[in-house]
């Protein structure tokens, strides 16, 4: 049962998804950090992620899901708004954060509901 719960496509794919959601609230902090220098440009983890994930997870195959790795990248949607070159918008950072503190949240709670699954059944074998 164990190896059940825990080496699914999906499980893993939802640990992958906290992954990528602690990577893109360190580069939103880096974004704010620098929302005032010149030339910086917006970074975020890279927008091809969430596709290549589904993808995997559709497979159904753990160790595609396991290999897939979420790395941060310049944002190239990203524009400038000032001369000075900056592509941090602070308002669309702080909404950004939000975004992603709710996802995150979403996340641990599947995570924890699976380990509540096996919590149960553990304790049903002892009643």
């Amino acid at each position: 049962m164990i190896d059940g719960l825990f080496a699914s496509a999906n499980y893993e794919g939802v640990k992958k998804m906290l992954d990528a959601s602690v990577l893109r609230h360190e580069a939103i902090a880096s974004n704010l950090a620098n929302v005032e220098t010149p030339h910086y440009k917006r970074v975020d983890v890279q927008s091809t992620f969430a596709a290549e994930l589904s993808r995997a997870i559709s497979t159904g195959s753990h160790d595609a899901v396991r290999r897939m790795q979420p790395t941060v990248g310049v944002d190239v949607s990203a524009v400038a708004q000032n001369r000075d070159g900056n592509s941090v918008q602070l308002e669309k950072e702080l909404v950004y954060m939000q975004q992603n503190m709710v996802s995150h949240q979403f996340q641990s709670q599947m995570v924890t509901s699976s380990l509540n699954k096996l919590r149960r059944a553990i304790n049903a074998g002892n009643a």
